[in-house]
């Protein structure tokens, strides 16, 4: 017997595609949605853990400095 195991990122391609299935019209208010803000999911899996502990501390760092700029 052999395991189908799937990977985090085709578990979540396969929820998405199973609800676009059941409500085409959420799914293109959810693509407009993605189309302007991006998808912080998708950026993440991209990113790998190293590339987004970066990606936080960058922001943590912009939002101090911009703090300390805008005191």
């Amino acid at each position: 017997m052999v395991e189908n195991k799937e990977t985090p990122e085709q578990k979540r391609e396969r929820l998405r595609q199973e609800e676009s299935k059941r409500n085409p019209t959420g799914n293109m208010n959810d693509a407009l949605n993605r189309a302007q803000a991006g998808n912080l999911t998708d950026a993440a899996g991209g990113l790998g853990w190293s590339g987004f502990g970066l990606l936080i501390l960058i922001i943590v760092i912009s939002f101090v400095i911009g703090s300390y700029y805008f005191e």
